[in-house]
């Protein structure tokens, strides 16, 4: 049993990492803000399901504190730090979206840069032994070279979002090389099943065909997703929680993805990217019913292609992604007709 804290426990990756973590056994406290970003109703339930569950209320399983707070409360943070001695850190709070940051930038900076700040210095002061932090498929940008690598460098963010995200690599690398503080950033790369965001593809696209709405389809439809389901990216994250990264032996200047710090950056992906105009056709197969489609030009800050390059993850940990994208929409449509009676 570990102590370990989950930022953005009431957010979609951290409330199934979250209840994972609960159910292996170990010692949970989740944070979160609880913004209004979107449904805080959808917040509170996925928290009444990680307090309420049986693992987390048996003695003999793993347990679930949660507190709510803002990662800028500088002195709380650390008080909350002080005062649990935790030995991991999963960083999973962020201000998300792509489109969201277009319009409100100063949320991006606070959340993701200043929030992300806070969280490195309250793991320095007090020692903790690992933190894994969220980072995202969008860093890659401007990149054409498929399948998207970790040896490629990614200096050409398309979004304020992309560009926090590649800020926070960084940023923990400094903290690794000053500090020798563990750090492993992961590349998540469009992640979707139960319990997901209302803003996500998924989401739009399901609760618009049952209320006969049409729907909006980017770039004609010819968009292409590494979609991961999010049982996998639970299981990648935990994976890597448990590894600690060490420092590279012979890094290279030529290997953006090799440091002589304790820090490693990993993709974690489905490897099997899929047209968004497919990805509706399967969505449509499991509603039963067609979609009224509302073809559109390429949105700014998208880009046309995501596939991950997970080699690395596999070959340290033996990673493999279980869930197809027909079997996870089907989770997703049973979920998602159960939770809202449809």
């Amino acid at each position: 049993m570990a102590k370990i804290l989950v930022t953005g426990c009431a957010g979609f990756i951290g409330f199934h990492v979250s209840r994972r973590l609960i159910e292996r056994g170990d010692e949970v406290v989740g944070l979160d803000i609880l913004n209004e970003y979107y449904d805080v109703n959808l917040k509170r339930a996925r928290l009444a399901m990680l307090t309420g569950s049986p693992a987390a209320l048996s003695n003999e399983s793993g347990s679930f504190q949660f507190v709510q707070m803002d990662l800028l409360e500088r002195w709380g943070l650390n008080t909350l730090f002080s005062s649990e001695g935790f030995e991991k850190v999963i960083h999973l709070a962020a201000q998300a979206g792509v489109r969201y940051s277009l319009s409100h930038p100063h949320a991006y900076s606070d959340a993701n840069l200043t929030g992300f700040l806070n969280t490195l210095e309250a793991c320095r002061q007090n020692k903790v032994k690992h933190i894994v932090f969220a980072s995202s498929s969008s860093v890659y940008g401007g990149n054409t070279r498929m399948p998207f690598s970790t040896r490629d460098a990614v200096d050409h963010p398309l979004s304020l979002y992309a560009a926090t995200k590649k800020a926070n690599e960084l940023m923990a690398h400094c903290y690794a090389h000053l500090y020798r503080l563990p750090c492993t950033g992961l590349r998540f790369f469009t992640v979707y099943g139960p319990w997901g965001r209302p803003d996500m593809a998924l989401f739009i696209f399901t609760r618009a065909i049952l209320e006969d709405r049409p729907i909006e389809i980017f770039n004609q439809g010819k968009m292409q997703r590494d979609f991961t389901y999010i049982d996998d990216i639970v299981t990648g994250v935990l994976l890597l929680a448990d590894r600690v990264p060490q420092p590279d032996p012979a890094p290279s200047d030529d290997r953006p993805d090799t440091s002589s710090a304790p820090y490693r950056i990993y993709n974690i992906g489905g490897q099997h990217p899929v047209q968004l105009s497919r990805f509706v056709e399967i969505l449509e197969q499991k509603l039963g019913k067609s979609a009224k489609k509302i073809l559109l030009p390429m949105q700014p800050g998208d880009v046309p292609a995501t596939y991950a390059d997970i080699d690395d993850l596999v070959r340290d940990t033996g990673f493999a992604p279980q869930v197809s994208i027909e079997e996870g929409i089907s989770r997703f449509v049973d979920w998602y007709r159960e939770y809202y009676g449809c």
